[in-house]
Order: structure tokens, then sequence, then C-alpha cells
């Protein structure tokens, strides 16, 4: 059963428009504390962190209010990344946890993402809970006048997130001699990434660091790579950063200005993670994940599984496998051993700790031959048009022109409008024909 307003992660959508609303943040936060208020806690304290986006103003105060009317006691963080604010959740042993965020949308998009008192996103089965608790009646969830939450501001949640962050690793690390460009996309790591990579003695060219409401990922960030690329030569840097508006994904680029994604990073670290006997069974990727990374864990002896596209799927399939390390192509890494939720920052912070030793990024980071892969996404008014017979037809005729040669995967994007056809084989022209036919059927 696919849910009503929670899709691939979280609630995402266009400002003042659907379920992006004042009026329907005040139910979310009414819904999300009758949920969570009657679990077995004797405190009822949800704590809100978010990106940088202008509308934050306007749905921050309308989530709180829905929260407190339920009876809930609110802490308020401000722009602290994603899973700064998973880890407060708790370890401030906090009922939930609110990201308000449309994580490397643009602007006039926003969102919600929430947390269990176990730093976990949520499963389909409470978003289904809470979903229904949406659309009942609100006069059953609101409290006893007397019995009001309470809000209060928090000004240290970066330093208490960049605090968690430094004790995964040995007092004695630093980064001094490395000289890192580093790319916050204007979003919510805008004042924790720097201040920690500054503080552990690496020379930063910061840039995507004033947000000003309606800049976040506009040009920066992940999704705009070339920024880190051209930067990294311009400085002569060691390597190159780039996060997303939420900061739980990362892309990087060595210092050659050669772009790094997930897949590669995944490998690296299965890899390193193996010989320091630090891997527990396996890597989970996702549908997405390039067949270049399949097969060099294959030759490492290492297990791999795929998931649905989607950090939280993956968390859950790793999870259930027992295994301590997933992520996405698209950058979401999952390090199980220290996070419960994609951590670009957290990621960076590993890989930098293997750079340490005067290794270059272009040794490190290049670890396996990816197999071609082309990626198109296609706007459309309904996603179901991949259900359509044209659409299938389409689909089945591309298949088997691909058969034997790759492989094709049509999807529905879950935080967006789009249709996403990707396409992977060492014959480009057949990825073009392919995506060609399934793209004529769309339109």
């Amino acid at each position: 059963m696919s849910n009503k307003y929670f899709g691939t992660d979280g609630i995402r959508g266009t400002v003042n428009q659907g379920n992006i609303t004042g009026e329907k943040f005040f139910k979310f936060g009414l819904a999300s504390a009758t949920y969570f208020k009657n679990q077995k806690k004797t405190k009822q304290i949800a704590i809100i962190a978010k990106d940088t986006r202008l509308s934050g103003y306007t749905l921050e105060p309308a989530l709180v209010s829905g929260l407190v009317s339920g009876g809930m006691h609110v802490f308020t963080l401000g722009p602290l990344p994603a899973n700064g604010l998973a880890m407060l959740t708790k370890s401030m042993k906090a009922n939930m946890g609110i990201m308000i965020t449309a994580s490397h949308n643009p602007y006039y998009d926003n969102g919600l993402k929430l947390f269990g008192p176990d730093g976990m996103k949520l499963s389909n089965q409470i978003e289904n809970k809470i979903e229904k608790l949406i659309d009942a009646k609100n006069t059953k969830q609101l409290t006893n006048p007397k019995l009001l939450g309470r809000v209060k501001r928090l000004e240290n949640g970066n330093d208490k997130y960049i605090e968690i962050l430094k004790k995964n690793f040995p007092n004695n690390f630093n980064l001094k001699g490395t000289k890192i460009v580093l790319d916050c996309a204007n979003g919510a790591g805008y004042k924790a990434a720097p201040k920690l990579l500054n503080n552990l003695g690496a020379q930063v060219v910061s840039i995507g660091i004033k947000p000003n409401g309606l800049n976040i990922n506009d040009k920066c960030g992940s999704t705009y790579p070339s920024k880190i690329q051209s930067a990294v030569k311009k400085y002569k840097a060691d390597v190159g950063i780039s996060f997303d508006g939420d900061a739980d994904r990362i892309i990087m680029c060595d210092e050659n200005g050669k772009i790094i994604n997930g897949d590669q990073i995944i490998a690296m670290l299965a890899r390193r993670w193996k010989s320091k006997k630090i891997l527990k069974g396996g890597v989970i990727g996702t549908l997405m994940s390039n067949y270049g990374l399949e097969n060099f864990l294959r030759k490492e002896k290492i297990k791999f599984f795929r998931s649905k596209v989607g950090d939280r799927y993956v968390k859950e399939k790793m999870k259930k496998s027992n295994f301590n390390l997933g992520g996405e192509q698209s950058g979401h890494i999952i390090l199980g051993k220290f996070a419960t939720t994609g951590d670009g920052l957290m990621v960076a912070l590993e890989v930098l700790f293997s750079l340490r030793k005067g290794k270059k990024a272009s040794q490190l980071l290049n670890v396996f031959r990816p197999l071609p892969q082309i990626l198109e996404n296609v706007m459309v008014k309904d996603k179901n048009i991949i259900n359509k017979p044209k659409c299938k037809k389409a689909i089945k005729k591309a298949n088997k022109l691909m058969n034997g040669y790759g492989r094709l995967l049509i999807r529905k994007s879950g935080t967006e409008p789009k249709i996403r056809i990707m396409g992977e084989s060492h014959n480009n022209n057949l990825i073009l024909k392919c995506i060609k036919i399934i793209k004529s059927s769309i339109k």
C-alpha cells in the first residue's frame, strides 16, 4: 500500500501548494505528537532542525504549533545536517526528530524527514499510522491547555554534532597539510562542515556557505559537481568535497578534478574496512548502483545486495542483512558503524582519514572501472504513465534490444514529478537508442 503523504524520503513538494503549506504542517506536527507521545517515555520531546530555505521561516512555526498543541515539548536547532539531527535525537533521548528540508531540490520546494527515538528514519508502518492521524479530526488530538508543550531554541546543535563526529576518530587525527575545496550547497552544512575541517587543521577553500534563503543547491553542491572540479584545479587542492542541501549526500573529486561518485567511495570504503576487519557482512547498493561496483566487490569477495532506490531502503536492507556499509551512487552513504542515515560530513572524514598519510585522492578513490551509464529524467504530470500499455510496450521493446549488452532501469522518482530512465552498457549508442524509445512513449 502506497502512502498518501510520505514518499521515499519523507514528505516533499512545492511550497504553498499541496502538502507543503502552514496548515498541513500544523496537522503533521499534531499527528506526529499524538503518535510519539503515546510511546513509553516520561518526557515528551521533539527536536527540529532545518536547512536554509526561506520557506523554513513559515513552515517551522506551523509545525511547532502542531507539536505543542499535541502536548509535545520542542527544541529548535536551526540549520543543521540531517544526520546531525538524527544523532542528537538519539543522544538527547527525544521521542522524535524532524528535519525541515527538501534535500537536493531547488529552493521553492520543501518538506519533512522524520526520525524515531533511535535516530532511524520511520518505517512504512509508522508512517501509515501517522497518516491516519493526519486525516483524523484534530479536536481529538488537541491536548488540555495545562498540558501544552513548551518551546526552546538551542544554539549549540552544530557544536554537539561536531563533538559526536570527532569522537569516532583518534584524538591525534588532523588534516594539517591537506588543502580541501568544500562546497556546502548554501545548505544545512554551511556552519558545521567548514568549522570541523578547519578545527582539524585543513586548509579549506569554502564555497556555497552564504545562504540567502533562495540559493540552496543553485548551481552548487552535489548536484552541480563542476563547481568543485574547477575550484580544485584553480586552488591546486588535494581533494574536493560537495554536499547537498541537507548534507546527507556527498560527491567528491580528486586532485585532477575527476568526479568521484558514491559508488567509487563505497568501493574504497568496503576494501579498506575489509582489510581493517571493520566490514560487517558486506555492502548494500541499489538498483542504480553501477555494475562495475558489483563486479569489483565480487572480485574482492565482498557480498553485495541491491535494494530499492532510497537511503531508507538501503538502511532497512542493511539492518535485515546485518551489514554495516551501504549507499547510493548519488552519494547517500550510510556508515552503519557510526550513523543511522546518510551523512556527507561523516563520509568525508572517513575518506580524509585514509588520505592523511600522503596518499593522492586519484590513487585512493578511482577503485574500479565503471560500466558506462546514462541517466535521463523526464518531467511528467502523472508518474503512473509508465504503467500505461504504450509505455509498457516501449519498455519491453527497449529491454529486448538491450538484452545481453547491458541493463535498463525505468522508475518513478520518489521525490520529484519525474520518470528516471537509466541505461548501462559499453555501447553508448545502444543506451541512447533504448532511452529514446522509452522517452517517446512517455511524452
